[in-house]
């Protein structure tokens, strides 16, 4: 595999990060994975946490050096980060469980799968334009569906944040899954959350994006994202990868992982440990931040199996 990844998340101006990002790869096989907490002080990104960290983890187990059949690990991991969620608000008691979107991909022999539930988006670029979105799991969405709003109204819908999907929560997530697609040299898939996509006037952003140099353009949008987002802007998280072929003229930022071994992996992963705490997030001490990750892990642990 040849490709070029850039991953990104920024707090915006809310008081924490409830985004949580990752990427993994083995030598034939890479994962995408992009989640948005939902509601609840510190558990929203507990919940987010749990999810993104069960995905990558799992991935790790069984690419070796690729997964047997996407579709079913995919629907696998999603179900099973659900109830680790679940089990997680169950063991502290919670009246309500922690929620978050999700959207995963993974690439293998030139072909893309991938599942969301909520709004949190994949897009695939191809030639200099967004070839493909996917469809949120929202309220509004479903108003566009019926020609009751015009397309880029969501925005500034007062509907704009009922999510009918995500894992945790009282209902069974309803994860819709891609058909299989081929990548072909020069596509890029763009992972975000709705704080990138959402703002008004971010698709136009996402349009321009040179999806050719995705370390330099995906800050630019960032950026942009952040400027139309004002003064409620929310978390800002983004994961892109540019996809080349065998042939194709490697800049100096490609990853090849023609020369790794079959049983090893790189990982990159977003999240909170001890000594780094969440920016605005000063009430809680190193032994909270212990304490959430022993829980999450617990919470994990369960279904790795």
């Amino acid at each position: 595999m040849k490709f070029t990844i850039y991953q990104e998340s920024r707090i915006g101006k809310r008081r924490s990060n409830q985004d949580r990002l990752a990427y993994c790869y083995s030598r034939d096989a890479l994962l995408l994975v992009v989640a948005d907490g939902m509601g609840g002080h510190l558990h929203g990104e507990i919940a987010a946490q749990i999810a993104v960290q069960y995905i990558t983890e799992t991935f790790q187990r069984e690419a070796r050096p690729t997964i047997a059949d996407e579709m079913l690990f995919l629907s696998r991991v999603l179900s099973n980060a659900h109830h680790a969620i679940l089990d997680y608000a169950f063991d502290k008691q919670l009246p309500d469980p922690p929620r978050t979107t999700i959207v995963a991909c993974i690439i293998q022999n030139s072909l893309a799968h991938w599942a969301h539930a909520g709004d949190s988006r994949l897009y695939l670029m191809r030639e200099g334009r967004v070839a493909f979105h996917t469809r949120d799991h929202s309220r509004v969405q479903v108003m566009v569906d019926q020609g009751l709003i015009r397309e880029g109204e969501q925005a500034t819908h007062p509907l704009r944040n009922r999510i009918f999907s995500c894992l945790g929560g009282t209902h069974s997530p309803q994860i819709e899954f891609s058909r299989r697609t081929p990548l072909y040299a020069g596509d890029t898939l763009l992972l975000c959350t709705d704080g990138v996509w959402g703002p008004p006037g971010a698709d136009q952003a996402l349009a321009r994006m040179d999806s050719k140099n995705i370390i330099q353009s995906v800050p630019v949008l960032m950026d942009e994202a952040e400027r139309l987002g004002g003064p409620s802007c929310d978390n800002l998280s983004s994961l892109a990868v540019t996809w080349l072929d065998d042939f194709a003229e490697a800049p100096p930022t490609t990853i090849s992982t023609m020369t790794m071994p079959a049983d090893s992996f790189t990982t990159k992963m977003e999240g909170f440990a001890p000594g780094q705490l969440p920016p605005a997030a000063g009430d809680l001490s190193d032994d909270d931040i212990e304490k959430a990750i022993n829980e999450i892990n617990n919470a994990i642990r369960k279904y790795s199996k």
